[in-house]
């Protein structure tokens, strides 16, 4: 069960991190988001939001930690969003 439980987990981080870390790239280095939905960012952090509070209850670290890193790169994306490009 453990095994499985770090392979799944190590799958969910990284597709975390690939759901959001290029976009941030990218709007750091454009200084533009206007092709991203705020709406979209919005629902992505209060998804990550709920899957931490889940992790928590069910104390799965993966979980808890892919989606903490979800949380920081949506807020990332959410104020990149309200400083580039007003909201």
């Amino acid at each position: 069960m453990a095994f499985w439980e770090g392979f799944w987990g190590t799958i969910a981080f990284t597709t975390t991190i690939i759901g959001l870390a290029p976009q941030v790239y990218k709007s750091f280095r454009t200084k533009s988001t206007t092709d991203v939905s705020f709406l979209m960012l919005l629902n992505y952090l209060v998804c990550s939001v709920t899957w931490v509070i889940y992790g928590i209850y069910n104390g799965s670290s993966y979980v808890v930690w892919s989606n903490v890193f979800g949380i920081l790169m949506a807020c990332i994306s959410i104020w990149q969003k309200q400083k580039y490009d007003g909201g």
